[in-house]
């Protein structure tokens, strides 16, 4: 595309607040090649607006500057747009996982970002939207981990001084050992039904969350359909040690966890559920959500990405 529209939507306490920074450096890049507007978001949910926004103004596309919260919430703003007016999306990577952007192969070059945006190639991938029995619906376009990966998301939104890698390990700890709770769930999918109980089931349409912990091996963000893998009720040791196989996708070798595929799935609990949504708390430690359902959306979302092979 000649002479994009482009409308960044920064986060600017990304990367350690360094986001106004690199911004900085990418304004010039941009000049003369593409129309570049820039917004930095204020309080929550602001830059879902901003991606309603830009979309109404016609930008052919809308770039988020931060991690997968803000990927997460410029996606649930342009899902609000009819298709055929929608801008491509784009994400360039600056939270603390960026795990949506590693899984679509997005550097973490500044000048390779820039060269991937202006060649202008896209893909289509898939979103999944869930709902809860609270009436609430969210869009997700990377994971959704419920128990374990809900808690150390929460735990991780408590520290102050770690980011990447090393906060989300730090959160798994604290919450093996002071959050560590069983969920006794009745699951349904098109294909099948059970009941089980479970310390922790991740819902993948990318691989990787968390920084770099492979909850859904084998997962691909365009094939039509979305991953679990459900660990069974463990103790926190063995969990502990399971650990290690999850940052290297392994995990299917213990027979305590069980994977597959699904279009459709609904989850009943007893106990609350507590999860987040590609990064983002969907139901804390306060929440009462005790039912939802996730299903696919195969190639809703259109996206910048590098050229595969």
């Amino acid at each position: 595309m000649t002479n994009p529209r482009i409308k960044f939507i920064m986060n600017p306490t990304a990367d350690n607040g360094n986001a106004w920074r690199y911004s900085g450096d990418l304004r010039h890049m941009f000049e003369g090649v593409a129309t570049a507007d820039w917004a930095g978001t204020v309080y929550p949910g602001h830059a879902q607006e901003l991606a309603i926004q830009a979309a109404k103004d016609k930008y052919d596309y809308v770039i988020g500057l931060g991690g997968d919260g803000t990927a997460h919430e410029v996606v649930n703003g342009l899902m609000q747009i009819p298709v055929e007016e929608r801008p491509v999306f784009g994400i360039i990577p600056l939270g603390s996982g960026n795990d949506f952007a590693a899984n679509i192969g997005m550097p973490s070059d500044v000048n390779d970002i820039v060269r991937v945006i202006l060649d202008g190639h896209t893909r289509q991938v898939d979103l999944a939207l869930i709902e809860d029995d609270l009436g609430r619906k969210e869009y997700m376009d990377n994971t959704a981990n419920i128990g374990v990966g809900g808690s150390v998301t929460i735990f991780s939104r408590e520290m102050e001084f770690w980011r990447g890698y090393p906060m989300y390990i730090i959160a798994v700890l604290k919450t093996i050992f002071s959050n560590y709770i069983v969920m006794k769930t009745k699951i349904t999918t098109e294909t099948e039904e059970w009941e089980q109980e479970s310390v922790m089931i991740a819902l993948n349409n990318g691989p990787r969350e968390g920084g770099g912990f492979i909850t859904g091996p084998g997962a691909k963000l365009d094939d039509g359909m979305l991953n679990y893998c459900i660990v069974d009720k463990v103790s926190r040791l063995k969990m502990l040690i399971m650990m290690a196989a999850f940052m290297k996708g392994t995990q299917e070798k213990y027979k305590d966890v069980r994977m597959g595929q699904f279009k459709t799935m609904e989850i009943q609990s007893q106990a609350p559920l507590f999860l987040h949504t590609d990064g983002e708390i969907f139901a804390g430690l306060n929440h009462d959500i005790h039912y939802l359902k996730i299903s696919v959306l195969p190639g809703h979302l259109t996206v910048i990405a590098p050229k595969e092979g």
